[in-house]
């Protein structure tokens, strides 16, 4: 209902367009979180991306113009080449795999030093709440190292992409913050 009336009043109103990035390792749950944005009602199969998938969401007056890029190794080197133009980056992580949580800190750091990272905002889901021996937000955030992250705003919520579990949030967040920084 929320994003119906969001809808409605974005056509009456207009809309400013955003580009957000979701950028995460392989298997962490990026295209589920993309199908369950875009289409919350449809359950949608997913395989591994590779390349990208694109697609628009309209929320609270911005349309989420959301770039799920593909996070097997051998696609990491080329985000790079998406960053251009970005004004937020959803990063989703696999919070049951602890193994990989040193991986996932690398990845995000390296992105985030980029020259046209300077003025995004950043918005990590820790994904896969609902499996047992799952990081708490906390657990991840230190995993990640977003608490020596000065120089941008961030925020963190646990969620569940097959169910969207905590997708709402992130977003009210995500269109929150990026309205004031239209202001």
């Amino acid at each position: 209902m929320g994003m119906l009336f969001s809808t409605l009043l974005s056509s009456l109103f207009g809309t400013k367009d955003v580009r957000i990035l979701i950028l995460g390792l392989d298997n962490a749950g990026k295209t589920t979180i993309l199908y369950k944005l875009y289409a919350p009602d449809k359950v949608v199969r997913t395989m591994p991306t590779l390349g990208f998938n694109v697609e628009q969401v309209t929320f609270k007056g911005l349309t989420f113009s959301l770039w799920d890029l593909g996070g097997q190794t051998n696609m990491r080197p080329y985000w790079r080449c998406y960053l251009a133009n970005t004004d937020a980056i959803i990063y989703v992580v696999d919070s049951v795999d602890k193994e990989r949580i040193e991986l996932a800190r690398k990845e995000l750091l390296l992105v985030l030093q980029e020259e046209e990272m300077s003025s995004t905002h950043l918005l990590v889901f820790a994904n896969k709440q609902d499996q047992e021996g799952a990081m708490t937000e906390a657990e991840v955030a230190e995993g990640l190292g977003l608490y020596s992250i000065k120089d941008k705003k961030w925020h963190i919520c646990k969620t569940t992409a097959t169910t969207g579990d905590g997708l709402q949030a992130g977003l009210e967040w995500l269109a929150e913050t990026l309205n004031q920084t239209e202001e």
